[in-house]
């Protein structure tokens, strides 16, 4: 009986702790809020990938509630799934005009693989543009936004870069070119390659 108790306390400390941790999270204070209320969804069935606490995911993750802001974002939950507290999107407009950029600050130089965040249907831009700034230069690469991310329905591998130690490197996504469609911008994983 003392260790059924002992494991039920572990257990109510573990999610109060995670609770704590994804309800400290603030929204970005450059970004529009959010228009649509709690559980007002377009895909229900996707509601299970989403990742409330970034810290939850493994390596270096900058969600967009870290990011810098050029323009103007607007925060949603309409489409499942995201990480955190919402995803951003540039609302069709002004393209050519924003970006949101993503600086991780990383505890060794070396191989890391990055993986993009987003949410996807139809609506969502087919040729957003994502540069990736490494230790060796720029990787520039335009996605699909429509199409399903190959990790958890949530994240797509951009590739595996080096990057120095520190807040040398970072991942922007910019929406020109993608005009009539919505880019979206949510948050960028940075996975330590092991060293052979």
């Amino acid at each position: 009986m003392a260790n059924r108790f002992f494991i039920l306390s572990l257990l109510l400390i573990s999610a109060a702790l995670t609770a704590i941790g994804s309800d400290q999270l603030k929204p970005h204070p450059q970004a529009v809020p959010n228009t649509h209320k709690a559980g007002e969804v377009d895909k229900p069935e996707l509601v299970p990938f989403v990742v409330k606490d970034p810290d939850s995911l493994p390596g270096i993750v900058v969600d967009e509630t870290q990011a810098i802001l050029k323009g103007t974002w607007q925060y949603s939950t309409h489409t499942p799934p995201y990480v955190g507290l919402g995803y951003l999107h540039d609302q069709k407009k002004g393209k050519g005009e924003k970006s949101v950029t993503f600086i991780p600050d990383l505890p060794h130089s070396g191989e890391y693989e990055v993986r993009l965040s987003h949410c996807y249907n139809i609506r969502r831009s087919t040729n957003t543009l994502v540069q990736v700034h490494h230790a060796e230069g720029v990787f520039r690469k335009r996605i699909n936004q429509q199409e399903i991310p190959e990790h958890g329905k949530l994240f797509r591998t951009m590739g595996v870069f080096r990057f120095d130690k520190g807040t040398n490197g970072f991942l922007k996504i910019l929406n020109d070119g993608t005009e009539g469609k919505y880019v979206i911008a949510d948050a960028v994983q940075f996975i330590p390659v092991p060293t052979k």
